[in-house]
């Protein structure tokens, strides 16, 4: 096998594994990242835990993406959940599995997961230089010769990959900059929007309840005719509007439709479980027990108490007034609002502050089965910097793991080596 000088830009989980992929196959491999060290997004992953995966299988793993899974069908044939798993764990770290089929590090901790990348990397001779800012990629006759860095200095190439990521959690550093390397190079890029962000509301009260967390509720998003329904689950109140996995989760749909103007409402369905009719008889049966008891009281056993005042005020019924004394009518707003507490939504926080990056380098132009540029030959993508992204649980960075392997592999090897098995 001819030895390839391959690089990487970008120390992120997929630079770092198309890097890793790339020495095993016995290649010349650098790796250039901007920071002082790697994988600066990745601790911060599964509020520090690193949800690095899920083992759902694979259909419904692509359906967990907000467009075109099906690209990434081949890179997922290639190095999948189990391989991810068993890279970790053949290398000492062990893993579990949690509610929804998240996999975590043991140890809960995104350190643990970056020391083992960290070691394959020394382990297979990957030159790692930090602090490595690149200003453009070289193209000679239709193929990448080199990157070129700032201060003038120029590191020589056959093969290019591509991992700087989108420009969420800025403060990182992913501030886009691979992304306007690939559209001077002519690449087409999907206009970025959050993903995964929180969303604000124009309810003043939500100050308030800031912290509360909401259990076994669902929720769903108006806009116009259009809705979208959660599945059951937590919903967070930020002091600026509402966040949490089922708001996370739909968020990237109401940034959509927020752009194509129009008010976007969300209803809380606190009750997920009790019909209308159910929750109504269930009511009538509290005020029954307790008809001296005041009503804010007698919410208690229906309500986290923090939200007690909140719902009475929005009911618009005196707290201090006894179940005995509550009419029908104000029997059907408590009803009402149980199954429907609505808020309007007045935008998404910034796409800095979003856990992902929606939109990146058009699909049309990177070839799914090598995630190499259907532009330039020798030029790789891989990780978030692709106009892929997909719902909270360990899918993006299954995603990151597994364009990465599939990157650093393809550029590793000539198109009659390309059936090579895992290592």
């Amino acid at each position: 096998m001819d030895v390839l000088r391959i690089v990487v830009i970008g120390g992120g989980p997929a630079g770092m594994m198309a890097a890793i992929r790339g020495a095993q196959l016995h290649q010349d491999v650098t790796l250039l990242e901007k920071n002082t060290t790697l994988g600066k997004k990745l601790l911060l992953s599964g509020k520090g835990r690193c949800n690095l995966t899920n083992t759902c299988d694979l259909d419904s793993f692509l359906k967990r993406f907000s467009h075109h899974g099906e690209f990434l069908r081949d890179a997922f044939k290639k190095f999948f959940n189990q391989d991810l798993i068993n890279f970790f764990e053949t290398r000492g770290l062990k893993l579990k599995t949690e509610r929804q089929l998240r996999v975590f590090p043991l140890t809960d901790r995104s350190g643990s997961i970056l020391e083992i990348l960290k070691k394959e990397l020394e382990k297979n001779k990957v030159k790692v230089i930090y602090k490595a800012q690149v200003k453009s990629i070289s193209v000679q006759s239709g193929a990448v010769n080199g990157a070129h860095l700032t201060g003038e200095e120029f590191v020589a190439s056959d093969k290019v990959i591509l991992a700087t990521g989108g420009i969420s959690y800025a403060f990182t550093g992913s501030n886009g900059e691979g992304l306007k390397i690939a559209g001077n190079l002519g690449h087409q890029i999907t206009p970025l929007r959050q993903g995964l962000v929180p969303l604000k509301v124009k309810e003043k009260f939500v100050k308030e309840l800031e912290g509360l967390t909401l259990k076994n509720i669902r929720i769903k998003f108006i806009f116009g005719k259009k809705e979208i329904l959660s599945e059951i689950g937590e919903l967070l109140f930020t002091g600026f509007g509402i966040s949490g996995p089922l708001v996370l989760t739909l968020s990237g749909k109401v940034v959509d439709w927020l752009s194509d103007g129009g008010q976007v409402f969300a209803e809380i369905d606190l009750k997920p479980g009790l019909t209308r009719e159910q929750l109504d008889a269930r009511v009538l049966r509290e005020f029954e027990a307790s008809p001296r008891k005041n009503i804010k009281n007698v919410l208690k056993s229906l309500l986290p108490q923090r939200l007690v005042d909140c719902f009475l005020e929005l009911a618009k019924i005196k707290s201090e007034k006894q179940a005995a004394q509550i009419s029908r009518e104000e029997r059907e707003k408590i009803v009402t609002l149980l199954k429907g507490l609505r808020l309007e939504i007045a935008g998404a926080l910034p796409i800095e502050e979003a856990m992902v990056t929606r939109g990146g380098v058009s699909l049309k132009e990177i070839n799914p089965r090598t995630m190499e540029s259907r532009k330039i030959k020798g030029l790789y993508f891989c990780g978030e910097m692709i106009d892929i992204d997909a719902d909270t649980g360990g899918f993006n960075l299954q995603a990151a793991f597994s364009t990465g392997y599939l990157a650093g592999e393809s550029a590793a090897l000539k198109e009659d080596e390309k059936n090579i098995s895992g290592v």
